[in-house]
C-alpha cells in the first residue's frame, strides 16, 4: 500500500475507531435484551419495549461503519457503483437510526437525569439528522452533487455523535466526577456540536469547483 493509499484510509479508520465504544455498548445492550437480563431502572424501558432500541443500535452501527467508507476518495472515483449502492443503503439506515432515536426520546420513560434540556437537545439533533438525509436525497435527485455531499456529511456527523460524546465525557468524569443533569446535557450536546463544526469545516474546505452541480448526463442514480 502506497503512502497515498494509506492517507486515503486514515479518515475512515479514525471514524470507525470513533464508533468503537458506542458499537461495543450497543452489542452489550442487545446481548442483555436477548439474554433476559435482570430489570433495573437503567434497562426497564428497553426490556419493556425492545424493538426501538434494537432497531436504533443495529441501524446506527451499520450507518456509522458503512458511512466511513464513503470518505475514501479512491472509492468515489474508481468504484462509483459501490459508492452509489452504499448511499442507497445509508439513507434508510440513517433515517431508521434518527427516527428510532426520536421515538425513544418521546415515548420511552426516560430515567431521572436525562429529562429536560437533554431531551430537547436529542430532539433537535435527531430531527436535524433526519432532515439532512432527506435534503441530501432530494439534492442528488436534482443532480446537485455538491449539496448532496454536504447534507450527507452533516447527517453522518450527527449520527457519529455518540462516539464524540465518549470523548467529551471522559475528561469530566476523570477530573471532576459523574456529571449532573445539566453537565451531562452540555457534554452530550458538545459531542454533536463538535461533529457539526468539523463537518462544516470539511464542507467549506472542499475545492470551489465541487460546488457546481454536475450535468445530468454524467450522473446516474443516487451516490
Amino acid at each position: 500500500m502506497t503512502s497515498s493509499s494509506r492517507r486515503e484510509w486514515l479518515i475512515p479508520t479514525l471514524l470507525i475507531l470513533l464508533s468503537a465504544v458506542p458499537l461495543a455498548a450497543g452489542a452489550v445492550r442487545v446481548g442483555e435484551l436477548a439474554g433476559g437480563a435482570q430489570i433495573t431502572p437503567d434497562n426497564a424501558r428497553f426490556l419493556a419495549s425492545p424493538a426501538p432500541v434494537v432497531l436504533h443500535i443495529i441501524s446506527s452501527g451499520l450507518y456509522c461503519v458503512l458511512g466511513a467508507f464513503q470518505f475514501v476518495p479512491g472509492i468515489r472515483r474508481r468504484r462509483i457503483g459501490w459508492h452509489r449502492t452504499a448511499g442507497r443503503l445509508l439513507v434508510p439506515l440513517g433515517l431508521a437510526a434518527a427516527l428510532s432515536g426520536l421515538w425513544m426520546t418521546v415515548f420511552y420513560a426516560i430515567p431521572e437525569g436525562d429529562t429536560g434540556l437533554l431531551t430537547v437537545i436529542r430532539l433537535v439533533f435527531g430531527t436535524a439528522m433526519a432532515l439532512s438525509l432527506v435534503l441530501g436525497l432530494a439534492a442528488v435527485r436534482r443532480r446537485d452533487i455538491a449539496r448532496h455531499g454536504a447534507w450527507m456529511i452533516r447527517g453522518y456527523a450527527i449520527g457519529l455523535g455518540a462516539g464524540t460524546q465518549v470523548l467529551t465525557h471522559l475528561p469530566w468524569t476523570l477530573f471532576i466526577g459523574t456529571p449532573g443533569e445539566f453537565s451531562r446535557a452540555m457534554l452530550m450536546g458538545a459531542g454533536w456540536v463538535v461533529n457539526v463544526a468539523v463537518a462544516e469545516w470539511v464542507i467549506r474546505g472542499r475545492p470551489a469547483g465541487s460546488a457546481r452541480p454536475r450535468p445530468a448526463s454524467r450522473v446516474e442514480g443516487t451516490r
